[in-house]
């Protein structure tokens, strides 16, 4: 995992880290040393690799597209993707990822 500091890359999306396989892209560098965002987007880097990279984000954008034909709503979409109701889950706990087992977000779905 490379924690890079991006703050035009974050900033028109409000968002404070993205994961694009293998960097995790914060918009400031207090953020950077954020446990739980940094174990958030770590759990995404879990994900991304069970699922082989590509097929993850294939997976990722199909899913928020049927999340947001169901909930007519970006936000309430994207919280609903089975990848960030794991992450958001669990990124508190920051030895979830010692415990995981493979392929968990399917218990999100």
């Amino acid at each position: 995992m490379i924690v890079i500091v991006c703050q035009r890359l974050l900033k028109n999306m409000k968002i404070s880290g993205i994961t694009l396989f293998p960097f995790i892209f914060v918009q400031r560098k207090e953020d950077s040393k954020n446990k739980i965002l940094i174990n958030h987007e770590t759990i995404h880097i879990r994900q991304q690799l069970e699922l082989l990279i590509v097929p993850f984000y294939i997976w990722y954008l199909s899913e928020y597209y049927l999340k947001y034909l169901k909930y007519r709503n970006p936000q309430l979409a994207y919280r609903n993707i089975s990848f960030e109701r794991e992450a958001y889950a669990n990124d508190q706990n920051l030895d979830y990822l010692k415990k995981r087992k493979f392929w968990s977000f399917i218990n999100y779905l």
